[in-house]
């Protein structure tokens, strides 16, 4: 007995278990680094509560408008003075310290201060923040940097259809690919993009009425699988510092093939709901666009509020729930001020409606997204979001309760009733903050600062900066 209480295990032996044990809690630790939150500039207007694999705080925290956030400073601080120590830092650790420096920024930047900025100073009720949100942006133009892998051939990698009411995803995946935001230096990133485009997904993989999601999916497991045995980044992070960028109604499911891809990535999502698991603590909306010419030639400019006769205009198809309540309850009325039609009558100009009307409605169809919301912007019709669970693009930023109404679907038999009860000084200012924040939503080619491919970045830069990475 005596024997057996005072074995001793062996130095070799023990190191054996030791360090095996050493490197599981490094990981851990490291993973653990990657939930802190540190920096969240606006609130998100909803009763639901968000809960984050990433971020310890929510971007439902409400904030005063015109005061910073104060989480996390001491963190920062650290952070910032990490740079000026004699300690050699790694490249990681280069980058990290940099962020804390631009989280630092933010935060000490006064809510009352003006940036100096040549072409545009963000300010007014429509942004939840400007002074913050606009230091944000200045610092994102000067630090950002994004690494697409390489990896993969066209037409289901580093390319998608550009054309019509999905065409956003060709067009922002083409303009990172050629971005200044892009750095060919994988360890100077502080994002890693996965090319992969699920329109060109479901093109070109997926068999016409199988109902299979297995080849899809395999897919975008297999991409993400050769890429974490090929690089190190995916491992590190567990994917927390990767992003994809789809708008198809598949992409959410696709994304389960990835666990980590769906728990802890950035998924930059057309479909934005929130009760299929979108979560907007990490994940960013899309704002789905339909440029008809290619361009956005036609689509901007409407007339002023005095000149606009129907008070509130719908035209599209029965697709899910809530057009269909909609069409029910007002699709075969006599009123002219409630212009709503599942098909217009001939000769009559789809944007020629919405150019003659105060309100467009916006509704969900079988998803969320639709590009009715940016069409509305665009020509200067006040958006009605009749929607469930949606979260609203760039809702960090902007405040879009100051320049839409939102309506959820037990709203629509007092349709009318709530619209008129909107003074008309109120809706004269949310047609003018319609105009103002439409350079958000506008897409140019080139891209043009603040516009929506610098507003996507800027959204994936926010949730870069609300985690922090470790070497493991």
């Amino acid at each position: 007995m005596d024997l057996i209480y005072n074995y001793r295990l062996p130095s070799r032996v023990l190191w054996l278990i030791l360090v095996p044990l050493l490197l599981v809690g490094a990981w851990y630790l490291g993973v653990q680094s990657s939930k802190s939150s540190f920096l969240v500039l606006s609130s998100q207007p909803s009763d639901k509560k968000f809960t984050s694999t990433n971020l310890s705080a929510t971007v439902e925290t409400e904030l005063a408008k015109d005061q910073l956030p104060q989480v996390g400073l001491d963190d920062t601080r650290e952070e910032a003075q990490m740079i000026s120590s004699k300690k050699k830092l790694s490249n990681l650790e280069r980058i990290e310290a940099g962020l804390g420096q631009v989280r630092a920024a933010i935060k000490a930047q006064s809510g009352n201060r003006t940036l100096d900025d040549p072409e545009y100073v963000p300010k007014g009720p429509c942004y939840w923040n400007p002074s913050a949100f606009h230091r944000s942006y200045l610092e994102m133009e000067k630090h950002f940097k994004i690494y697409v892998y390489e990896d993969g051939e066209p037409p289901v990698f580093h390319y998608s259809s550009s054309e019509g009411i999905l065409g956003i995803e060709g067009i922002l995946i083409n303009q990172i690919e050629l971005s200044k935001f892009r750095t060919n230096d994988p360890e100077k990133a502080h994002v890693y993009f996965l090319p992969f485009s699920v329109y060109s997904i479901v093109s070109y993989v997926y068999v016409v009425d199988s109902h299979e999601w297995g080849p899809m999916k395999n897919t975008a497991s297999d991409y993400i699988d050769s890429i974490s045995r090929k690089y190190t980044y995916w491992n590190r992070s567990l994917g927390s510092d990767h992003f994809m960028l789809a708008c198809h109604d598949w992409a959410p499911e696709i994304s389960t093939a990835v666990p980590y891809l769906y728990k802890n990535s950035i998924r930059v999502l057309c479909n934005a709901n929130t009760s299929e698991r979108f979560n907007p603590s990490k994940d960013v909306t899309l704002p789905e666009i339909y440029l008809p010419h290619g361009s956005l030639k036609g689509l901007i400019g409407g007339p002023s509020p005095s000149q606009r006769s129907v008070l509130v205009f719908y035209a599209g198809g029965i697709h899910g729930y809530i057009r269909q309540v909609l069409m029910e309850q007002w699709g075969k009325n006599d009123d002219p001020q409630v212009e709503i039609h599942e098909y217009l009558p001939k000769n009559v100009s789809y944007y020629g409606m919405i150019r003659k009307s105060k309100y467009c409605i916006c509704p969900s169809g079988y998803e969320v997204a639709s590009p009715r919301m940016v069409e509305a912007l665009y020509m200067g019709c006040v958006p009605v979001l009749l929607k469930d669970h949606y979260v609203a693009p760039f809702s960090d930023v902007l405040n879009w309760g100051s320049f839409a109404v939102e309506m959820t679907s037990s709203d629509i038999p007092n349709l009318k009733k709530i619209l008129m009860a909107i003074p008309q000084k109120k809706y004269n200012k949310m047609q003018r903050r319609g105009k103002t924040v439409r350079r958000h939503f506008e897409v140019n080619f080139p891209p043009k600062r603040y516009d929506v491919f610098h507003m996507i970045l800027h959204s994936i830069w926010l949730r870069r900066l609300n985690i922090q990475v470790h070497d493991t």
